[in-house]
């Protein structure tokens, strides 16, 4: 036991040393990553990036000292500022790598930036699910959800950085969830489902591949397996968006809209309202989430125009956007109001034309009447009666002369506007 007391004397002093403050370490930052998990046997790269806060420091020359036991190292590499080692593993376990750089050729020198990292290995195949759906021939990426009555696809992603599994042959044995099962020899699948509502897509990988075995040196065998699995949501996806409410505003007053969209909760709305119709990206909107298929919205316009409302809905699954155009009008009275007042004076105006034209006819019809002078007994009784009165019941010349001048004057006087003068006649 005495050659281990130096061994555990230098331990306990290398980490007194690195635990000691530095006051070099704020002006230098250590980022240190892997790309695990992987399985036993592959291979794992841990990468070392050293930057400086102060650039007048960047001139000195750097070593990065890793632990690493008790994986394997595998090969190792150092530039300036950057140090990289491969390393495997025979066991499955959670293994920590640490690091810390020093100037160069001081070993022991206090370490100006350290840092450590967790490297996860396990004896089964690693990978993940991604779940796509197929919309015109175009693969979308929607996470765990997709639409439903749409076609899926569900595919596995092995994760080998080192090409470990580079000569296996591989099975995979997929399970819906809903009893439907599936065995292929590619790493996808495609799924149609009709019912909405949430399950869990199960997934069993085989790999089998041969090589010379470690003891006895012979051509074995040899088979890893991984099981996975990933929820799978079907929704409804959204097919419609109705707006609901008056296309028509005045400034400064509130217009309140509704709108009724068509599609499973929840659901993404996002909504804005400009001068022109344009398609909304990003979240450059008014964003809100809605567990309904209903929303009311109010807005105010300090400015009479032309505008138009922009509504982007989506699910998860699908997307769907449409437009609103408003006309917003100064503050006074409708157009609406001069419209009808318009068509008010215009009736009016009608209306006199038509009276006027119906009276002048009715008046000259009445002219007309009165003009039609009756030349009959009951004139000369007329004149008999005028000249009786006159002249008493003594028949002369001269006073028959008389009345029948007066009697010709008085009609005369009463066609005037309508015959010529008629000459007349003595008896």
């Amino acid at each position: 036991m005495a050659p281990a007391a130096p061994s555990v004397l230098l331990l306990t002093c290398l980490v007194l040393l690195l635990g000691r403050a530095s006051p070099a370490a704020e002006e230098y930052g250590l980022e240190i990553t892997n790309n695990g998990p992987i399985t036993t046997g592959a291979q794992a790269t841990i990468h070392a990036s050293l930057s400086m806060k102060n650039d007048s420091v960047a001139s000195n020359l750097y070593h990065f000292n890793w632990i690493y036991a008790p994986l394997i190292l595998i090969e190792k590499s150092e530039q300036r500022f950057n140090s990289v080692i491969n390393v495997t593993g025979e066991f499955p376990g959670t293994f920590p790598v640490s690091v810390w750089v020093t100037h160069r050729n001081c070993w022991l020198c206090r370490p100006v930036a350290r840092n450590v990292t967790v490297l996860q290995i396990t004896e089964f195949i690693t990978g993940n699910l991604t779940i796509a759906q197929i919309e015109d021939n175009r693969v979308i990426t929607h996470g765990s959800s997709s639409s439903m009555g749409a076609v899926t696809r569900i595919s596995f992603c092995l994760h080998d950085p080192s090409h470990y599994f580079k000569s296996a042959s591989f099975v995979y044995n997929w399970d819906f969830g809903d009893g439907v099962y599936q065995i292929t020899k590619e790493p996808f699948v495609y799924y149609n489902c009709s019912t909405m509502g949430n399950r869990t897509v199960h997934l069993k990988v085989i790999a089998e591949w041969e090589q010379i075995g470690s003891v006895i040196h012979e051509r074995e065998m040899v088979q890893k397996t991984g099981d996975f699995t990933t929820a799978l949501e079907l929704l409804d996806a959204v097919k419609s968006i109705h707006v609901v409410g008056s296309r028509e505003t005045h400034v400064m007053e509130n217009l309140s809209l509704s709108l009724h969209i068509n599609g499973t909760p929840p659901l993404a709305l996002c909504w804005l309202i400009k001068s022109e119709c344009i398609p909304l990206e990003g979240e450059k909107c008014h964003l809100v989430v809605i567990n309904g298929s209903c929303y009311n919205l109010s807005h105010t316009f300090s400015d009479a125009g032309q505008y138009c409302l922009s509504v982007r809905v989506e699910n998860g699954v699908t997307m769907l956007q449409t437009y609103h155009e408003i006309k917003v009008w100064p503050t006074g009275i409708h157009p609406a109001f001069f419209v009808l007042l318009c068509i008010a004076l215009v009736s009016v105006m009608l209306g006199l034309v038509l009276y006027t034209t119906f009276r002048s006819n009715t008046q000259q019809k009445d002219l007309v009447e009165v003009a039609d002078f009756d030349f009959s007994p009951l004139s000369d009784k007329k004149l008999s009666s005028h000249s009786e009165s006159g002249c008493g019941q003594i028949c002369c010349g001269s006073c028959f002369l008389q009345s029948s001048q007066e009697a010709a004057r008085e009609s005369h006087e009463l066609l005037r506007s309508f015959y010529k003068p008629v000459k007349m006649y003595t008896v």
